[in-house]
């Protein structure tokens, strides 16, 4: 038999077997939270010309410099220039364009003084000021160079990056494919939630996980496919597993131990799966499984609704990133103080469900409450996976821990487990 794996060189195999999705062209819109499969490069430059950052009079500094409330300069107004429309005119010495907020600058203007300095005078206009002789433009290309790399591959794009690619007219960026995630669950003890009269009778248990999951795999940035529960039947198994052959990945949950109704592993490899393994040294969530049917990874998760958040957090959510093109798979650890003594057995790695809050001295850590592997409610008030190494029993109160925070939205390129 082989030995069980620690959940850090499980998390780097499962890495090893999955790839980034193909890239395809999607509309903008539907860009966002994708990632690009190509170096975006400027056709032009940003801002494409000269242009006033206030609504006001473009000017010439050497007409504006000394005005004054005492001294005011009278300049001739000989163009109008909304945004949108480009001059016709070019400055002479004693004239100015009335323009407003993002049209070009007229030829001969260095500066635009703002209509508040002025008294908006037709056709003759007086200002009272000189601090912005020079000033108030966005000068050609200031933003973005013509030819410059704007994007780099492998970037995630949010709002900003949607912005900046509609800037430069891209209608349907090259991204990585949302990696389709198959999910099934497992039991003859379990329903779904359209069946309320079993679940609030107390004759079958809620099927949470598929909700969960089916969640975790959309803020992950993948698409889950649903393939309901199956019942504790090889044929049941056999049915539900083969639609998950038109998937990028396979997630499974429970079903995956030694009991006699765990049909997952005996079923995959009846359907010709390979396993690489399916015991780890970790508590929650011991028994999870990774092979391939097929090209379609697949990675087995326990039951338990802790474990399987547990478990889905540190494998899965790595995984789909990694399918949708991210660089850095793994949410960053950082270091905080156990504000509380926690005793464990056995020898294992603990992922505990914590809460981080600062302290006097930095980030401080503590646990939810009871860590059992069913408490579902545990997750809602954690923010932090707790990671306590194997063999470590005791962590006293002002101990260093290692969390991974839940919402921490910045990411590493290996694990911090």
């Amino acid at each position: 038999m082989t030995a069980p794996l620690s959940a850090r060189d499980a998390a780097l195999r499962i890495l090893e077997d999955v790839r980034p999705q193909p890239p395809l062209r999607v509309p903008l819109d539907d860009a966002l939270g994708s990632v690009l499969a190509e170096d975006v490069a400027s056709p032009l430059d940003i801002p494409a010309w000269t242009n006033s950052a206030m609504d006001g009079y473009a000017t010439r500094a050497d007409d504006v410099r000394g005005a004054s409330d005492a001294g005011p300069v009278r300049l001739r107004v000989i163009e109008e220039i909304p945004a949108g429309r480009f001059p016709t005119r070019t400055l002479g010495p004693g004239e100015c364009a009335r323009i407003f907020t993002g049209a070009p600058l007229p030829a001969g203007a260095d500066g635009v003084v703002r209509q508040e300095d002025t008294d908006e005078g037709k056709p003759v206009v007086s200002i009272f000021r000189d601090r912005d002789a020079g000033a108030n433009l966005r000068h050609v290309g200031e933003d973005v160079r013509r030819g410059a790399v704007v994007l780099r591959r492998g970037a995630p794009l949010g709002a900003a990056e949607l912005g900046v690619l509609a800037s430069l007219a891209v209608a349907h960026p090259l991204v990585h494919r949302r990696p389709r995630v198959a999910i099934m669950g497992s039991g003859d003890e379990i329903v779904d939630i359209d069946q309320p009269e079993e679940i609030l009778s107390g004759r079958r248990t809620a099927s949470s996980n598929t909700h969960t999951l089916v969640a975790l795999v959309r803020l992950a940035g993948g698409e889950p496919v649903n393939l309901g529960v199956a019942r504790d039947t090889r044929e049941s198994f056999r049915e539900h597993l083969a639609a998950a052959r038109e998937a990028d990945l396979l997630v499974t949950t429970a079903g995956i131990s030694v009991g006699e109704h765990d049909y997952v592993r005996p079923v995959l490899e009846e359907m010709g799966a390979t396993q690489r393994f399916w015991k780890l040294r970790m508590r929650p969530g011991a028994p999870v499984g990774f092979g391939l049917l097929g090209d379609v990874p697949w990675i087995g998760l326990p039951g338990n609704p802790v474990s399987t958040m547990v478990t889905f957090e540190l494998f899965v959510r790595p995984a789909i990133r990694k399918m949708c093109g991210h660089a850095l798979p793994f949410r960053r650890g950082v270091l905080a103080t156990m504000a509380e003594p926690v005793t464990l057995r056995p020898k294992l790695q603990h992922f505990l469900r914590g809460v981080l809050s600062d302290g006097p001295a930095g980030l401080e850590a503590r646990l939810t409450g009871p860590q059992g592997s069913g408490i579902l409610t545990s997750m809602v008030k954690a923010n932090a996976l707790l990671v306590i190494p194997e063999g470590q029993f005791e962590t006293p109160a002002g101990s260093a821990v290692v969390a991974i925070q839940l919402d921490d939205p910045r990411h590493q390129a290996g694990p911090a487990f």
